[in-house]
């Protein structure tokens, strides 16, 4: 119910507003990483691995047609 709700607010957002979002989460992020440094002890690779499984699902919906 609450993501029916969100998917259609969403749909009022322009390109700018979704942009922020993104970069909202990019800088929390960045602040999780310097508060807790043991995420950063990683090899790159494991970071690889993780954001290719995340990124899957969303690709194949692009891709699709």
């Amino acid at each position: 119910m609450c993501f029916k709700m969100l998917n259609k607010k969403i749909k009022n957002m322009k390109w700018t507003d979704i942009a922020l979002i993104k970069l909202s989460v990019l800088f929390f992020t960045l602040m999780l990483a310097k508060l807790c440094p043991n995420i950063l002890s990683l090899e790159w690779y494991v970071y690889l691995i993780i954001f290719s499984i995340l990124a899957i699902v969303p690709s194949m919906k692009v891709f699709k047609k």
